[in-house]
């Protein structure tokens, strides 16, 4: 085989050499897609859990419980942002993922998902920070109720204090007083609301369009000699030329 070794490591071969490696891999695809399905098949078939607590949240149309927010609909995914009251911005990671957010919301309502944006911030500060970012999805505070610290996506006075946060799971320690997430709901018939599924960290790795289109080019998200992942990302109208 002729080939000559270029950048990354990879080689130039003839049209026949990489068909035949394109097709082994596409082979690897597949299994993955099937397993893939097969863990969303999973997930869906979690227990659930009823919402004992009401909560009240501060929305663009005033006060809105949590079976309000799922408007006309019987499912709701919220996206929980990291911007606490008085920061003066929200976390560049979450804004990077909420970049994203605007394009499914065309298309969630038609399947009867609803998606709500929610902060401990008040709306006061959302909405500055919304509006700087272009943003038209729906979000809302939950500064004056509980649900940040019961889905474990704010840090209590307590877990300051100790400087351990229990997050994805586990206890750890404490990295912020805000922390990504995902959390969805279900909102039977009769009103009564339950929840469904949470994940963090690196679980909301497929909500990222952008990582999945980098995913496929031959640099890939070429992170390995950052710092950290996603050191990179800046929001959009911080980018040189933005």
């Amino acid at each position: 085989m002729n080939t000559a070794v270029i950048g990354m490591d990879r080689e130039v071969v003839s049209e026949a050499e990489w068909l035949v490696a394109r097709k082994d891999l596409l082979a690897r695809e597949k299994e993955f897609t099937r397993q893939r399905d097969a863990l969303s098949a999973a997930r869906r078939q979690l227990p659930m859990v009823k919402v004992e607590k009401n909560y009240v949240f501060d929305g663009p149309k005033g006060k809105e419980t949590l079976a309000d927010l799922f408007e006309d609909r019987n499912q709701l995914i919220v996206y929980h942002f990291m911007l606490g009251p008085g920061w003066d911005e929200g976390c560049k990671s979450c804004s990077f993922l909420s970049d994203h957010f605007d394009g499914v919301n065309f298309h969630l309502p038609q399947r009867d998902v609803t998606f709500v944006v929610i902060s401990r911030a008040p709306l006061s500060e959302i909405n500055v920070y919304k509006k700087r970012m272009g943003w038209r999805f729906k979000w809302v505070s939950s500064r004056a109720n509980d649900f940040n610290f019961d889905y474990h996506v704010s840090a209590t006075d307590e877990e300051q204090k100790k400087g351990k946060v229990y997050y994805n799971y586990a206890t750890k320690e404490l990295f912020s007083e805000e922390m990504p997430g995902l959390s969805v709901f279900y909102k039977h018939e009769n009103g009564e609301v339950f929840h469904t599924y949470s994940t963090y960290s690196r679980g909301l790795d497929h909500l990222i369009g952008t990582y999945n289109f980098l995913d496929l080019v031959p640099k890939g998200r070429d992170e390995d000699h950052l710092d950290f992942t996603m050191d990179w990302v800046r929001r959009h109208d911080e980018y040189q030329g933005a």
